[in-house]
């Protein structure tokens, strides 16, 4: 049974999703949630492409038999076993051969079995069909660095807001320090299935939040069709004293050693200028750390300016903020949005 892009991402909850591309073809980017269950390995898959292109179909197709063979009953005991008596839904690259097969095989054992139509490539195109088709309601919180604006968001998801976490996705905190204490980075392909995953989640009648950010989260980049919605969406520009700014930023850093920190202030020594990386790194091995971050807010905060000025003419609305208290300022931010109409 085919079954299309949009009824996989309604219904797939209690299925189990294979993805029966090869382990690199995966480990680049698939669908969230779906286990690899390669029908070939890397080798193998290079190999019968080859023969496909130079020689002919059914040279591929018996050079692909002759590598599945062996190990078909083993794939039956494995699909079986992650199942545990659940429906499967399979996909490959656009659906052809290599997930037909695969059904073929599963279904012969008596698996229940369901395939995406178009496969990869058919979720792939979707995230911007939905980009276009729906009229999102992305409300973009703003704010210089150390605005604590990632616990905000926490917190209005607490109370029921739609939120999508870029950085949380992205596994990183989009500043030279944004690796520390985060998981590899996706690719940026995988990190787009990421993002495409959680929009299908949210309602498009209902605002959605999320944080400002470049371009670029770390390595990742944001989609082009995505990044020019969340520009035109209405943005709140959080106004948070300095010092308040600095001892959140400490807070959140000092639980790295000195060793870490200094290598994440040596990433960006050109920018910062030679002289203010000397004095922060100086500054950190003495355990002054927030000067070391008052030194690195001198740069960070006129890049987010030019940021801002590049991004829009003018925020939607400012909320100011005296202390570091994210449950009260979500409370503020949901009061200004109903304010503003951005909830109506």
């Amino acid at each position: 049974m085919l079954i299309d892009t949009d009824f996989f991402l309604s219904n797939r909850s209690d299925s189990l999703v294979l993805d029966v591309r090869s382990p690199e073809e995966y480990r680049r980017g698939h669908i969230p949630g779906a286990e690899s269950f390669p029908l070939f390995a890397d080798a193998e898959r290079a190999e019968v492409g080859t023969l496909y292109v130079r020689h002919s179909r059914q040279a591929a197709i018996e050079r692909g038999l002759e590598f599945v063979g062996p190990r078909m009953a083993e794939m039956v005991r494995e699909a079986r076993s992650l199942a545990a008596g659940r429906d499967i839904i399979l996909y490959c690259w656009r659906g052809g051969m290599r997930s037909e097969s695969v059904a073929w095989l599963l279904s012969v054992a008596g698996l229940r079995i369901r395939r995406l139509r178009g496969g990869y490539k058919a979720y792939r195109r979707h995230f911007p069909d939905i980009l276009k088709l729906c009229p999102w309601r992305f409300i973009v919180l703003g704010g210089y660095t150390g605005s604590g604006k990632t616990p905000i968001l926490n917190e209005l998801s607490q109370m029921g807001e739609q939120v999508i976490n870029l950085e949380g996705l992205a596994h990183h905190k989009g500043s030279a320090f944004g690796a520390l204490g985060q998981e590899q980075q996706p690719t940026t392909e995988h990190f787009m299935n990421l993002l495409h995953d959680a929009l299908s989640a949210c309602d498009p009648n209902r605002p959605i939040w999320m944080e400002s950010e470049s371009k670029t989260i770390g390595r990742v980049f944001l989609p082009d069709d995505f990044y020019k919605v969340m520009r035109q969406a209405p943005l709140i520009e959080l106004s948070v004293p300095r010092p308040v700014r600095i001892a959140h930023i400490a807070k959140e850093y000092g639980v790295y050693d000195a060793e870490a920190l200094t290598s994440s202030f040596e990433h960006i020594a050109r920018r910062m200028g030679g002289a203010a990386t000397t004095q922060a790194i100086t500054a950190l091995k003495e355990g002054r750390l927030e000067e070391a971050v008052s030194l690195a807010l001198d740069y960070y905060d006129k890049a987010y300016a030019h940021s801002l000025a590049e991004f829009r003419e003018s925020p939607a609305a400012q909320l100011a903020v005296e202390t570091d208290t994210p449950h009260e300022t979500a409370i503020k931010l949901l009061e200004l949005s109903h304010l503003k109409g951005l909830q109506s």
